[in-house]
C-alpha cells in the first residue's frame, strides 16, 4: 500500500483495515526505509480533547506509531533505571495512585505522625510539552545512546513535531511520555542531589516538595525556577505555585490529601457524577478505592437504582 493514502485523510477505520490487510508488505517496506535511512515521518492529525482541561492532541498515522512503539520498547529499559524512585508518570509500577500514596507516607513521616505542622510546595511547568527544547533533549538521550543509526531515528521522531523552531513534543505519542521523563530527570537529579530535598514527588510536570519550614520552601521556588529556566528552557507556571499547610489539604493528581483521609477533588467528583453510566461503573469504583470515597460511592449507587 502506498503511504500517500494516509495523507489523503482516510478515516481511522479505513486506515486500520488497509494497514492490517497489507501488514506483512508494509512492515517489510518500513524496515527497508529504516535500513536505508529514507524513512520520513508523516504529518500528524490534530484534534482537541477535554480531560477535563482542553488539550491539543497530535496523532501519528499507524505506520509511524509502529516506529514509536518499537523505539519506546528499546529506550524504556535503558532510561527507566536512571530515573529517581519518586518519578511516577508513565512508568511501570508507578502512576497517580502510588504518587498520592507516597505523598501521604512522606507527610506522616515528616510530621511525626501528624504531631507537628508541615508545609507543601506545589508547582507545575508552564506549557511543558510545547516548551521542550529538542537540542537539550537530544543531548540527554545521546549520553546513553551511542549507536548512530539509533540516534538518527530518534532525531527523526523528535524533529517530526515543532510548536516553534526545534521546540515542542506532541501530546499523543508514546515516545513523548518517555522523552518527558528523560528531560525532567535532569531536574529530578538536581532537586535530589544538588538541593538534597528528601521529600519530593513528580508526576509529569507537576511536582510537590514537603518541608517543615515554609521560608525554606519559598527559597526553593527561586532555586528550582532558575534551574528549569537556565538548564531546561522551561518556566514555572506563575499562577500554580502554592505553599499550604498540610492539614489544609493538598490538591494533587485528582485527590485532596489530608492528615487522616484522602478524598476526591471536588471537580473530579462532580465530573464523575455528571458522566456516570453503567458501562464504566467498575472504573469509577476503582478510582474510589484509592481514597475515602464512601459517601460518593453511595451517591453513585443511588443514581443507578
Amino acid at each position: 500500500m502506498a503511504w500517500r493514502e494516509f495523507r489523503r485523510g482516510k478515516s481511522k477505520k479505513r486506515d486500520v483495515q488497509e494497514f492490517e490487510f497489507n501488514l506483512e508488505d508494509n512492515i517489510f517496506q518500513l524496515h527497508e526505509e529504516l535500513r536505508a535511512k529514507v524513512y520520513r515521518h508523516l504529518p500528524y492529525a490534530a484534534f482537541y480533547i477535554t480531560d477535563p482541561k482542553l488539550r491539543h492532541i497530535h496523532k501519528a498515522c499507524i505506520r509511524d506509531r509502529v516506529v514509536h512503539h518499537a523505539v519506546f520498547r528499546i529506550l524504556y529499559p535503558v532510561f527507566d533505571p536512571t530515573f529517581i524512585f519518586d518519578s511516577y508518570s508513565c512508568r511501570l509500577g508507578k502512576g497517580t495512585h502510588r504518587a498520592v500514596s507516597r505523598l501521604k507516607k512522606f507527610a506522616r513521616a515528616l510530621s511525626l505522625n501528624y504531631q507537628r505542622n508541615i508545609f507543601v510546595l506545589k508547582c507545575d511547568v508552564k506549557k511543558f510539552f510545547d516548551s521542550v527544547n529538542h537540542r537539550v533533549l537530544l543531548e540527554f538521550i545521546q549520553r546513553k545512546i551511542k549507536n548512530k543509526n539509533s540516534v538518527w531515528l530518534i532525531k527523526t521522531i523528535v524533529g517530526s513535531f515543532e510548536k516553534e523552531s526545534s521546540v515542542g513534543l506532541p501530546i499523543g505519542n508514546v515516545t513523548s511520555q518517555l522523552f518527558a521523563n528523560i528531560y525532567l530527570n535532569e531536574f529530578d537529579q538536581f532537586v535530589k542531589h544538588a538541593l538534597k530535598v528528601k521529600y519530593y514527588i513528580r508526576y509529569c510536570d507537576d511536582f510537590v516538595i514537603l518541608g517543615a519550614n515554609p521560608s525554606e520552601l519559598v527559597d526553593l521556588v527561586s532555586c528550582v525556577g532558575k534551574f528549569l529556566n537556565y538548564r531546561l528552557k522551561l518556566v514555572i507556571h506563575p499562577d500554580k505555585v502554592t505553599i499550604r499547610k498540610y492539614r489544609q489539604g493538598i490538591d494533587f493528581l485528582g485527590y485532596v490529601v489530608r492528615p487522616h483521609c484522602i478524598t476526591l477533588r471536588t471537580k473530579t467528583r462532580r465530573r464523575l457524577l455528571k458522566i456516570l453510566s453503567t458501562k464504566n461503573m467498575a472504573s469509577y469504583f476503582g478510582t474510589l478505592k484509592h481514597c475515602d470515597g464512601y459517601k460518593i460511592e453511595q451517591q453513585i449507587t443511588k443514581l443507578m437504582l
